[in-house]
């Protein structure tokens, strides 16, 4: 299954969802969907949740042994979800501010998986 419709279908199936993006380890844009997000500012917001998500990986596998399976970065007006997409990608989602986070991190992760088996 083509990166583009995953990312379609997890942001048209998560209520708030403004944007995914498939980003490789070095925070370049693999595939992406815009729905109320800025293209440019997707792009720029995934590098650089990459970077976030390399540091937290190294800190949790010398503090705990183990990856973060996600990360959720809240701010006044949005939040972003970002997880490892195995060693060399990165699945990031924007939301509104008041999405109900349980759901969408469901369906972040199913996505996730999804794109792992594609991946790996």
């Amino acid at each position: 299954m083509p990166f583009k419709q995953l990312l379609t279908e997890l942001v048209e199936s998560t209520p708030g969802a403004t944007g995914a993006i498939l980003v490789d380890w070095e925070g370049e844009a693999v595939e992406l969907v815009c729905s109320a997000v800025d293209e440019y500012e997707l792009k720029l917001l995934a590098a650089h949740q990459g970077i976030i998500l390399g540091q937290a990986r190294e800190m949790s596998r010398r503090l705990l042994e183990e990856a973060p399976e996600e990360l959720v970065v809240t701010t006044g007006s949005g939040r972003c979800v970002v997880g490892p997409v195995g060693i060399e990608y990165a699945l990031v989602m924007t939301l509104h501010r008041n999405t109900l986070l349980g759901r969408a991190l469901h369906r972040f992760r199913e996505t996730r998986k999804r794109l792992i088996k594609e991946i790996c």
